[in-house]
């Protein structure tokens, strides 16, 4: 029976980058399939949550495919983007902002967009 993994994100500094996501998503990093160019990240439980894969492909400004961070207040929305940009994310210059956007456009220390969703404020959350 076919079975939906986990995203995988292409980096070009693996070490860097599991630097940031263990530090962003309170993950670990799991010794399963480690490579140089290779590595699982994983929640308190044991499941697989991120693969982070060594890339050369150029950034996507507006990419297909994304991650979506959520966080339940707006309150919540502004400490979660600090904490983030302290850790090394950085705004993008995102121009397809819907009026009263419920999300924050960020960038990971590679460059790869990410969203920071505030559920309260969410289409589906009004």
């Amino acid at each position: 029976m076919l079975r939906l993994g986990f995203p995988v994100v292409g980096v070009s500094d693996v070490p860097r980058a599991v630097e940031f996501w263990t530090a962003a998503l309170n993950l670990v990093v799991s010794d399963e399939w480690a490579s140089e160019g290779w590595r699982t990240l994983i929640g308190a439980d044991g499941s697989r949550v991120l693969g982070l894969m060594a890339s050369t492909s150029p950034i996507e400004p507006y990419p297909r495919l994304h991650l979506d961070l959520l966080v339940d207040s707006a309150a919540e929305q502004e400490a979660e983007v600090a904490r983030l940009k302290d850790l090394g994310a950085r705004d993008v210059g995102w121009d397809r902002y819907p009026p009263e956007p419920d999300f924050v456009v960020l960038a990971d220390p590679d460059g790869n967009r990410f969203c920071v969703v505030d559920l309260s404020n969410a289409p589906s959350g009004r």
